[in-house]
């Protein structure tokens, strides 16, 4: 018997091994392009995805205290400009009325201030702080942070003129109202009010004077979903390395200490652009982030503008620069431009404006990647990727090629590491929801299919052993006999009278056999078809091929011709243990058909 279960366990696996391979259905390939590779989405929008949680709003900010001295007329001054306002109106340049001769006056000592007014006491003080915003970019997972120069230090002309602006407009306005008071008897109309006006604030600017100037620098973090609230404070920043600003090699570095598994943007090389090659530049431009319309939360995500690679560009300093048409605004400055490809090819640093202030395309300029690596290699920093954004680069990427599953325990795993990231919360919701729609089509792993694999096997053999056991079993069961059936008289057949009957010698030459070829004889019993059938006569059974004696350990299916135990199907003819048997038992039909897993609402 165990020579037996040897022979049938060896043949019924090898031909499992062909159902399977059969039946099975094929597991996805692999994917041809690498983890990496951009899936099918725009350019921009795959951009924008990846490099928006390392592109971050910077700070600058002075404080100080601002003295401006109280002015006065200068009466030798002032009196010879009256004289020469009484011959104008005698030769009839100006009109002879109060008015005009006002703004005659006002209009000569605002062409030459210091002529006119000189300085005077009281000394009158106010704390002043001013700054501006800018764009930066991590280059590292611990806190290094690229910008450029001069959105980390201003000149002293332009620091004064942003104090002036910040600081002496209370002054000013006071000042105006003194002057024209002066002017007994005339109501000041509009023009007069902002001659006036203009007197002052050149004059206070010119004369204003900056004390305990101190400057920081701050980084604003995002939140967790991409913005911040009225409590979320500066984060702040070391200044490590600055360089000169445009036309020279406008960059800085910063350092934001206690920081880990940032997200951060790779660099790439010069040569990976050229011109006719689409730039994509990332940023937070003036026009939002200074605007009362948008609301806090949203003026802290990064805006993406693209335009073509006009031309390459070196100052007379032999500093070189890229010309593109990329829109840029103030704000922008310091933000990260990214070939196609998602890595750093330069930094935006100037643009030019028009008379009215407002940004002219085509005319950004785009300090190269070769002067950033420069520049960190001299400070020994060099750019590097934590698994932050390695793990969120191929979240992403399953993101958008719809592989919800697949994306979200990596979104996860990105939230654990850095779970101020700002917008991770967002995709692992989005995921979630996109799941629950059915619109998952992440692709089943390999090993998933081994394991179904290897589970039909498992049963295929159980139910093969199962089913040639008990066919063995069945065919060496010895007959039952039951005995003589019961006897029933024929129709219209004569009944046997009650008393014993004698036997008749046989007739010469028929050795025991009765008339018609009846066997009699002691306990013969007349055969009648196997007993007495009622109704029709039974329709008769065509005769079975007589078959050669068959092998069961070597023949697959030999049982009733049912076929080979993978290719069962409609053809195979079902042999004796397919039929109801001497003993009226049911039909068996025990299919061997192709396997087919589970629907999983997929279509391959």
């Amino acid at each position: 018997m165990s020579g037996y279960f040897t022979r049938t366990l060896t043949k019924i696996a090898a031909g499992a091994a062909v159902v399977l391979a059969v039946a099975l259905p094929a597991a996805p390939a692999a994917a041809d392009e690498s983890p990496d590779a951009r899936p099918d989405v725009p350019v921009g929008t795959w951009l924008a995805a990846r490099t928006q949680p390392a592109v971050q709003l910077t700070s600058f900010t002075y404080t100080g205290t601002v003295a401006v001295p109280t002015s006065s007329i200068n009466e030798n001054a002032f009196n010879a400009l009256t004289q020469q306002a009484v011959v104008a109106v005698q030769n009839g340049k100006i009109s002879s009325d109060e008015r005009s001769i006002a703004k005659w006056l006002f209009q000569r000592i605002a062409a030459d201030v210091d002529a006119y007014l000189v300085e005077s006491t009281p000394e009158r003080t106010v704390e002043a702080e001013v700054g501006g915003m800018c764009t930066g970019w991590w280059v590292t997972p611990d806190g290094y942070m690229v910008t450029g120069a001069h959105c980390v230090q201003v000149g002293d002309k332009e620091l004064n003129q942003l104090f002036a602006q910040q600081a002496l407009a209370k002054f000013n306005e006071q000042d105006a109202k003194e002057i024209i008071k002066g002017l007994q008897g005339i109501e000041a109309d509009e023009e007069m009010v902002k001659l006036a006006q203009q007197i002052y604030v050149t004059f206070n600017s010119t004369h204003m004077r900056l004390r305990d100037l101190k400057q920081s620098l701050s980084v604003l973090q995002s939140l967790p979903g991409g913005g911040v609230d009225k409590t979320a404070k500066a984060v702040p920043a070391e200044l490590v390395s600055v360089g000169e600003s445009y036309p020279g090699k406008d960059f800085a570095l910063l350092k934001v200490n206690g920081q880990q598994n940032l997200p951060t943007v790779p660099l790439g090389e010069d040569a990976d652009v050229r011109t006719g090659d689409t730039l994509y530049i990332s940023g937070f431009p003036g026009l939002v982030t200074n605007t009362p319309f948008f609301s806090l939360e949203s003026k802290l995500e990064p805006a993406l503008t693209e335009g073509p690679y006009n031309a390459k560009r070196t100052t007379q300093t032999g500093v070189p620069y890229i010309q593109t048409q990329a829109p840029s605004y103030h704000g922008n400055s310091g933000g990260p431009v990214f070939s196609k490809d998602g890595k750093v090819v330069g930094m935006l640093i100037a643009g030019t404006v028009s008379e009215g202030g407002e940004a002219s395309e085509s005319e950004s300029f785009v300090l190269p990647v070769s002067i950033i690596k420069e520049k960190l290699g001299e400070k020994n920093i060099k750019a590097a990727q934590a698994t932050t954004t390695t793990r969120y680069n191929e979240a992403l990427n399953d993101y958008f090629r719809n592989y919800f599953e697949d994306a979200l325990p990596k979104f996860r795993e990105v939230q654990a590491l850095f779970p101020n990231h700002p917008y991770v919360a967002k995709y692992i919701s989005e995921s979630q929801t996109a799941i629950s729609a059915g619109k998952d089509e992440s692709p089943k792993p390999v090993l998933l299919w081994v394991l179904i694999g290897a589970g039909v096997v498992v049963v295929l053999v159980l139910a093969l052993v199962l089913f040639r056991v008990l066919g063995k079993r069945r065919r060496s069961r010895p007959a039952v006999s039951y005995g003589p059936a019961p006897q029933a008289p024929a129709y219209n057949a004569v009944p046997s009278p009650p008393w014993p009957q004698h036997q008749l010698p046989a007739a010469p030459g028929h050795h025991g056999q009765g008339a018609n070829g009846y066997q009699h004889g002691p306990g013969a019993q007349p055969q009648y078809g196997s007993g007495p059938q009622y109704g029709p006569p039974p329709t008769p059974q065509p005769q079975q091929p007589q078959q050669p004696p068959h092998d069961p350990y070597g023949q697959h299916g030999s049982y009733g011709q049912q076929g080979s135990y993978g290719q069962s199907g409609p053809q195979a003819q079902p042999g004796p243990y397919g039929q109801a048997g001497p003993y009226g038992e049911p039909t068996r039909n025990v299919r061997y058909g192709q396997f087919a897993p589970p629907p999983d609402g997929r279509q391959q």
